[in-house]
């Protein structure tokens, strides 16, 4: 299940206090999802990838990114691993994805690039990241592992948010990201798909914290619009040249 919105804030948007029609929920939730990444030409929850890039002969200072760069992890050259302190982004805004990543100095790039950061768009990523205010209980969290145990599903997060997991988030284990696909109430277990957005299923200790991430606002509300929309109309969507949208479609040279 991949969806910018989760199905805890699909129900409170729509004023559902039953859980009869989750699964056509759920499928409304992704459809709008994908519906809002394809006219955009962005993705909205984060992923870890490794791109090989070329250069531009003609301006080789510049590397133009072909997607919302979010945090850069390494660069690498035919020459070897280039230093991030060589580098510039535009736009500077540590909160805002790189588009440009630049030279300092008058150099330039050489050979095929080969960039390895986090891909995605938000608008405020420094804060993207929430403490849930939980951890990992029990034992040792194997890799295989498809069930977590925690203290308590339905407490607040760090900012008073209750429930702190729902079905349909984005969490992230230090450098591992899982997506929440459902919840064991009784036992406090979240049933999870390990590895996800190009992170690692590892291991992990008891007590490691988990954290969960939360797409832009706007995104996120834009999608419960969408995805009521389609819920109350099986035909093709009016708002899909909405000025939201149309400003955050992504130009592509």
């Amino acid at each position: 299940m991949y969806s910018i919105a989760t199905l805890h804030e699909f129900r409170r948007h729509l004023q559902l206090t039953d859980t009869d029609a989750d699964a056509d929920l759920r499928q409304a939730l992704e459809n709008a999802s994908h519906l809002i990444e394809s006219l955009t030409q962005r993705r909205y929850c984060p992923a870890l990838e490794t791109r090989r890039l070329p250069i531009d002969a003609a301006n080789p200072r510049e590397l133009i990114l072909p997607d919302d760069l979010l945090d850069l992890i390494s660069i690498e050259s035919d020459q070897g691993i280039l230093s991030k302190d060589t580098l510039r982004r535009l736009p500077m805004r540590p909160d805002l994805p790189a588009s440009v990543l630049i030279l300092n100095d008058g150099e330039v790039f050489t050979g095929e690039l080969s960039v390895s950061g986090v891909w995605g768009w938000h608008d405020r990523w420094t804060q993207a990241w929430q403490k849930s205010g939980d951890q990992i209980r029990g034992s040792t969290l194997n890799a295989s592992a498809a069930w977590i145990t925690v203290d308590d599903v339905d407490g607040e997060n760090q900012d008073g948010i209750s429930p702190r997991f729902q079905v349909g988030q984005l969490l992230r284990m230090e450098s591992e990201y899982i997506r929440l696909i459902a919840i064991d109430r009784e036992g406090n277990r979240l049933r999870a798909l390990r590895g996800v957005n190009g992170t690692e299923a590892v291991s992990h200790a008891a007590g490691t914290p988990i954290e969960t991430y939360r797409a832009a606002s706007a995104i996120r509300d834009l999608c419960l619009r969408y995805a009521e929309l389609l819920i109350n109309s099986a035909g093709l969507l009016k708002d899909e040249t909405s000025p939201t949208l149309k400003r955050l479609r992504r130009l592509t040279a």
